[in-house]
Formats: structure tokens, C-alpha cells, sequence
């Protein structure tokens, strides 16, 4: 009888270990299956850098300006170079500077531009609100006026000493996807290159860039387009150059359309503009040395009837490339 209920403790010894050793292996493997069901909660993103630097140029074969020529149909360049502050991820500060090559009537030696603003992010939409001066450094007047320190061209054009301006812009942009976005922007002077003339400019934009499947590796493509308007008020009365009386400067409106190829911080972009402003009223806006005569003779405004080709159909090339400091400068 003993050895009978030594045996039956040793067996419920045995079955107590077998139990344990699986309810054991019950639990390590429910550990995994436990922890893959607990939410984890990602660490949140590093915050942007506070300081960046945005800079880059190009070489063009044309400097077109909202549907004109800024360089007598000719060779143009440009260079700028943008700080910037990241308030947060979503705003932005920005202050810059922008020279182009320019061929103008004043013969300034450059355009410099200088410009300041704000850009904010949320979502889809961008949005970008700011200011520019345009400064055109070392301008020469011709003008048949006391003071002018050269005459009018042979053509009879005339123009101020002094075209320097500013303006007011805000611009938003809505991303549909990688391929598709849109954007409206809105420029507004008080004195159009310092005429005395309002200037308000809209623009509507689309670009469409093709997947990146579609490319090798750093290579990209797009189509992009612009319609644009601008109104222009009436100017002073500038004795020899304009009026009395003051001039009602024409509207007009401007359109391109392009496709450029991207290769890592390069693009080259092809672009046809075009405008709706004739050869006169083209001459009455840029004051052109060099237009001809045989146009419509406009008593105040033109009366020589002289024709500017710096408005009309062109199509432009332009080569370009632009970095920031964090990421190409690494």
C-alpha cells in the first residue's frame, strides 16, 4: 500500500510538471501575438532646420517679363540667392536677391531685384505673400528736356531717369497629387516702372509632371502653362515723356506654354510666349530703340507709328539650376 501511494505522488508530480511546462509555453508564445496587437505610437518627426539657403541661375536665350522682352530678343543670365527661416514646419520667412542681364532703353548695367515675404504650407495648398523692388542701377535719360543727359532715340522714343518700382504680390498653389498642380497669383504696383500708372497682374498656372517610373533615376519631365493679364492705369504728366496730357497705358494679355526636363538640380526648359498687344502698343509700353516705323499712328501716345517686336511670339530656352545649402552642400 505504500509503495502503491508512492507511486501516485510521483505521478501527480510528474502530470503538475508537464502542466506548467505547457501552460509556459502557451505564454511565451502569446508574448509576440500581445505585443503585435498594442498600439505603438511613432516618435513624432524631427522638426525642419531653422536656417536654410536657397541659391542658383541660369542662362536663357531671351529675358521675358510677363510676355516682353527684357533683352532686345537677345542672350539673357541670372543668379539670386534666397535666406530663409522655418518658423515651423508649415511657415516659412524669406528675404532674397535676383540680377538679370538686361538690354532696356535707360541701359541700366543690371536688374536687381530684392525681395522679401512669407510662405505657409497646410496640406495641399501653398501659399506665398510678399514684396519686390526692382532696381535698375546707373539708368541714362533721353528725353528733349533741360537736364536730360541724352536726347530722344533717332526713332523719337523718349524715356524717364529713373523706372525703379515696387509691388505687392500673394500667390497659392493647390496640389492635386505628384503629378498634377495648379496655382493663382496676384502682383499690384502703384506706379508701373515708376510711370505713375497702376499696374494689377493675375496669373493662372497648371503643371503637370510625369510619374517618376517613367525616368531613369534623378531625371523628371513636365508641361506647364500660364494665362495671364495685366491692367495698366494712367500715367503722370512727365514734361518730354509723357503728356500733357497723361497717357492711359494699354492692357494686355500674356500666355506660355513649355516643357522642361529635370536631371537633379538641372532644368531645361523650352517655352513659347505670346501676347495680344500689336507692334504699337508693344512701342508705347517699352519705349524700343530700336522699333520701326510704319505702324499706326497714335497722336499722344505713339505719333510716329512706331512698331516693337519685343512683345510678340517667341520661343525660349532656358537653362537653370537651383540648390539649398542642407541639401546640395552636404
Amino acid at each position: 500500500m505504500r509503495l502503491g501511494r508512492t507511486r501516485g505522488s510521483m505521478g501527480d508530480l510528474q502530470m503538475k510538471k508537464i502542466v506548467l511546462a505547457a501552460f509556459a509555453v502557451l505564454a511565451a508564445s502569446a508574448v509576440p501575438v500581445l505585443a503585435a496587437d498594442l498600439a505603438v505610437k511613432a516618435p513624432p518627426p524631427p522638426p525642419p532646420p531653422l536656417w536654410d539657403i536657397a541659391f542658383g541661375g541660369g542662362v536663357m536665350t531671351d529675358y521675358n517679363f510677363r510676355g516682353i522682352s527684357q533683352s532686345d530678343r537677345g542672350p539673357s543670365a541670372t543668379a539670386y540667392f534666397e535666406p530663409r527661416f522655418n518658423i515651423s514646419p508649415n511657415w516659412q520667412l524669406y528675404a532674397g536677391v535676383a540680377g538679370w542681364a538686361v538690354t532696356l532703353p535707360t541701359d541700366p548695367t543690371a536688374e536687381i531685384d530684392l525681395y522679401g515675404g512669407i510662405r505657409a504650407t497646410f496640406g495641399a495648398f501653398a501659399f506665398d505673400f510678399g514684396a519686390m523692388y526692382y532696381y535698375y542701377p546707373k539708368e541714362k535719360q533721353h528725353a528733349a528736356v533741360f537736364g536730360a543727359p541724352f536726347p530722344p532715340f533717332p526713332n523719337g522714343n523718349t524715356t524717364l531717369d529713373d523706372t525703379d518700382f515696387w509691388e505687392v504680390y500673394g500667390k497659392g498653389t493647390y496640389t492635386f497629387n505628384d503629378n498634377v498642380a495648379a496655382g493663382l497669383a496676384v502682383y499690384y504696383t502703384p506706379s508701373w516702372l515708376n510711370t505713375g500708372a497702376p499696374g494689377t497682374y493675375l496669373s493662372g498656372n497648371v503643371k503637370l509632371t510625369a510619374p517618376g517610373t517613367w525616368f531613369p533615376k534623378d531625371w523628371g519631365f513636365y508641361v506647364s502653362g500660364e494665362l495671364s493679364h495685366y491692367w495698366l492705369g494712367t500715367t503722370d504728366v512727365v514734361t518730354g515723356v509723357f503728356g500733357p496730357p497723361a497717357w492711359d497705358l494699354p492692357d494686355y494679355t500674356t500666355w506660355n506654354i513649355g516643357i522642361g526636363v529635370t536631371y537633379k538640380v538641372f532644368t531645361l526648359d523650352v517655352r513659347w510666349y505670346d501676347t495680344d498687344l500689336s507692334k504699337e502698343e508693344c512701342n508705347i509700353l517699352t519705349a524700343d530703340p530700336s522699333a520701326s516705323f510704319g505702324g499706326a499712328v497714335d497722336p499722344l501716345r505713339n505719333p510716329n507709328g512706331l512698331r516693337s517686336n519685343w512683345c510678340g511670339s517667341a520661343v525660349i530656352a532656358k537653362l537653370s539650376a537651383d540648390l539649398t545649402a542642407l541639401t546640395n552642400l552636404k
